[in-house]
């Protein structure tokens, strides 16, 4: 299973951003999907996870009611919307899948089976 994340740049705080995830290989829908996060010097985050078939979402506090999910399992895509942006929320995105029947909590990285090379996003005060 390959992932390929895209659509990082640098943009201005408050604007909005779509990251999008796209993966060969094997069939999307059987993967839990996720995005991470990761700044310079600090830990990979949890930003998001969505379900299989894309019926349950669960975000980290911090982009909550901001960022939102989405995925087309006919096209083995997942995207990402992040609006309102802020510099903190700068950092290199990773696209993550893992099988849907993993018990392993959707907001760690240890669970994740499959990872793309990530997206860098860079928001300027």
């Amino acid at each position: 299973v390959q992932l390929q994340a895209s659509g990082g740049g640098l943009v201005q705080a408050g604007a909005s951003l779509r990251l999008s995830c796209t993966t060969s290989g094997r069939t999307v829908g059987d993967f839990t999907m996720a995005w991470f996060r990761q700044a310079p010097g600090k830990d990979r985050e949890f930003v998001g996870a969505i379900s299989r078939k894309g019926g349950a979402t669960h975000y980290a506090d911090s982009v909550k009611g901001r960022f939102f999910l989405a995925r087309d399992n006919a096209k083995n895509t997942m995207d990402l919307l992040m609006n309102n942006l802020a510099p903190e929320d700068a950092a290199r995105y990773f696209c993550a899948a893992k099988y849907a029947n993993n018990s392993v909590s959707s907001a760690l990285p240890s669970g994740y089976r499959y990872w793309g090379q990530g997206t860098q996003v860079t928001v300027s005060s």
